[in-house]
């Protein structure tokens, strides 16, 4: 993994008004150059397993996800979106973490799929970065489409999918 600049670091901390605990690089910027979603290293500089690869940082969407799940958005998105699709989605999470990781080891790995679970929604900012990062995660589609409902403009995102 590239390791996040100087300035890269300074805007993330100040988006996420602490320091970040582990490496990262940028995953997606807004066209204006803000910085959306990180990708996390899959160990903090501790040790410690990262579970979430994929990290909403952007202010703005943040807040929108926030109040989307304050509203009931997870269990909603539990009940509209298609159960296989999120297990396919949770599935290829898990298997391309696993890629970066070295299995021989016997310290504590990440486990799990989007936001280290493997079944069900969690986070529906995990799954919104994970979709503006690879486009396959069912939840974070569900999630963009309902910000869109919402007003909320995700037009100005450079997501990195087909």
């Amino acid at each position: 993994m590239t390791s996040a600049s100087a300035a890269e670091i300074e805007a993330v901390t100040q988006l996420l008004g602490r320091a970040p605990e582990g490496e990262f690089t940028v995953a997606v910027r807004r066209f204006s150059g803000g910085i959306v979603v990180i990708e996390n290293a899959p160990f903090l500089r501790s040790g410690r397993p990262m579970p979430t690869r994929y990290w909403l940082v952007d202010a703005a969407l943040r807040h929108a996800v926030s109040q989307l799940e304050a509203a009931g958005g997870v269990r909603q998105a539990e009940r509209e979106v298609d159960p296989q699709a999120l297990a396919t989605a949770h599935a290829q999470a898990a298997t391309s973490r696993a890629a970066l990781l070295d299995l021989s080891s016997s310290s504590p790995k990440p486990s799990g799929g989007i936001a280290g679970t493997r079944t069900g929604v969690k986070c529906l900012h995990a799954h919104l970065a994970t979709y503006l990062v690879d486009g396959c995660d069912p939840v974070g589609k569900w999630t963009a489409d309902q910000l869109v409902l919402r007003g909320v403009d995700v037009g100005d995102i450079e997501m990195h999918h087909g």
